[in-house]
């Protein structure tokens, strides 16, 4: 198989992914009975505006309303569901004032109607509605220093429901009395935990009485006061409730999706999992090693290969923040390690088709990816280094740019081992 061609692959795979994550193609089978009275259409994410219009497809005759948050640059089309779009990663007041749009129209859903909740990644930073005690500035505070943290999502997500009077289960809390309550969502988090996903909002939160100290002591000086005593205060008590929550995407759909494209080009496909976490950098080194093992002693599966990965890698920023997220910081850190070796590529990618803050996706490694940076005059140990991983692969002419995919199932690995 000629570079290119692997390339091609590994591209193809990639896209099979997204596409198996797609509301339009996989939302319409998960929706519940048609209401009896309305359905009020609310939530948020990257897919939010997708997922309204699959939903005013699949039920054109149903009356529909509501309001979904997506990220700017996000939207689509809908006729009946009105789409606000917001900021993300870092919240922002539009994002604030759209939530509360959300919170009123669930409220006045009434007996026999249906609310419909449609949530994905992203929906933590664009549905925000901080506690009362903490102003819109505090909040846009700590999610700069989540982003920069380190933390596993996991924590972020503890952190994120307890400043918010919308995430675990504050939407779910304020939907109307007599009204339905079902939950549709796309999973963009390890373990597919639905406390975890867009931080919670229609469902209980399982930390709600948990101690968040150890928590706070890592986000540092910086935390503001006011974020600082509610975090480390007595926990407000959150009522338990029965919930009706349907996932209809998530990240093992999409890596089985890409095993199928490798079968049918003849490559065997191993998935390692779609919840790996860590360090992106050191993640990168740890699947360099695996492949380098398959390809000289095929183990844990013998070339031709493709090692599938999913889930959500960390990246510590600390001295230096250059241009880059965790996929290209993966990818750089995995070339590193592999220093050229013959007839291994690489693919690592955000599904919903940012990686970061970045107009990229991720990008694709081949095996003389470091010997075209050192012709450039780069040197990606430092590039490394200062968390500039985005201008190594831009110089290059690796990146993968998608633009929005409009569906998030997290971060897409590939490592393709050939003989």
């Amino acid at each position: 198989m000629t570079p290119d061609a692997a390339r091609t692959l590994l591209h193809d795979m990639f896209m099979a992914a997204v596409a198996a994550a797609d509301p339009g193609r996989a939302l319409a089978q998960f929706l519940p009975d048609r209401p009896q009275g309305r359905c009020i259409v609310v939530g948020a994410g990257k897919s939010a505006a997708a997922m309204a219009r699959a939903v005013e497809v699949a039920w054109p005759d149903v009356d529909l309303s509501g309001v979904v948050i997506t990220r700017y640059g996000h939207s689509v089309p809908t006729t009946h569901v009105t789409v606000r779009e917001a900021a993300h990663p870092v919240p922002d007041a539009a994002g604030a004032a759209a939530t509360r749009e959300v919170m009123e129209v669930a409220a006045r859903a009434g007996d026999g109607d249906l609310v419909l909740a449609l949530i994905s990644g992203g929906g933590s930073a664009l549905m925000t509605l901080p506690h009362p005690d903490l102003t819109l500035a505090d909040k846009i505070t700590v999610n700069r220093l989540l982003l920069r943290s380190g933390l596993a999502i996991e924590d972020m997500n503890k952190i994120r429901r307890r400043l918010s009077q919308v995430k675990g289960g504050g939407l779910a809390q304020a939907v109307g009395a007599g009204a339905r309550l079902v939950t549709l969502a796309i999973s963009d988090v390890p373990g597919d935990d639905p406390a975890a996903i867009a931080s919670g909002p229609t469902v209980p939160d399982p930390s709600a009485a948990e101690d968040l100290s150890p928590l706070v002591q890592r986000l540092g000086p910086d935390l503001p006061a006011a974020a600082r005593d509610i975090l480390l205060g007595a926990p407000p008590e959150k009522p338990h409730f029965d919930y009706d929550y349907r996932l209809i995407a998530t990240p093992q759909m999409a890596l089985e999706a890409a095993a199928e494209v490798a079968r049918a080009a003849g490559i065997t496909p191993l998935l390692l999992g779609d919840a790996l976490e860590g360090e992106a950098a050191t993640v990168g080194i740890v699947m360099a090693g695996i492949a380098r093992a398959a390809a000289r002693h095929g183990t844990p599966a013998a070339a031709p290969v493709v090692l599938l990965s999913g889930g959500e890698t960390t990246v510590t920023v600390r001295d230096h923040a250059g241009r880059g997220g965790r996929n290209t910081e993966f990818l750089l850190s995995c070339a590193i390690a592999l220093d050229g070796a013959a007839n291994i590529y690489a693919l690592a990618a955000d599904t919903d088709g940012i990686d970061g803050t970045e107009d990229a996706a991720g990008a694709i490694i081949c095996p003389d990816v470091l010997q075209k940076a050192a012709a450039l005059g780069l040197d990606p140990k430092t590039s490394l280094a200062q968390h500039d991983s985005y201008s190594i692969f831009d110089a290059t002419g690796d990146l993968i740019r998608t633009g929005p995919t409009l569906t998030n199932v997290n971060d897409f690995r590939a490592l393709l081992i050939l003989p």
